[in-house]
């Protein structure tokens, strides 16, 4: 998984929704249904993408799925993201040290 499909999988809203609902605890798709505003087709389309981006995990448990956020997948996308704060703190560094030059 690249930080790109994370992004794209997430760009949905939702997608987006059903992701966070995961973030309490692992549900099936008739629970997270319950939830959204799309059928429970639409609903196992939308798991099938989050699956594919590797954001998250399915476990069969007798005759339903269990799905629940794969932490890990998260990693790529944290590190794209926190590499944008590593350039803004850079250029913050920079421009300190600019103005202490002028002093």
């Amino acid at each position: 998984m690249t930080y790109v499909d994370a992004l794209a999988a997430l760009a949905d809203p939702t997608r987006r929704h059903i992701f966070e609902a995961l973030r309490g605890k692992a549900m099936t798709v008739t629970e997270l249904a319950r939830e959204q505003p799309v059928s429970r087709p639409a609903v196992s389309q939308h798991l099938k993408v989050l699956e594919a981006a590797r954001l998250v995990d399915v476990e069969s448990r007798g005759s339903f799925r269990l799905y629940s956020i794969r932490r890990e997948g998260l990693a790529e996308l944290r590190r794209y993201i926190e590499s944008f704060w590593s350039d803004a703190l850079g250029a913050y560094g920079d421009h300190i040290a600019r103005l202490n030059q002028g002093n």
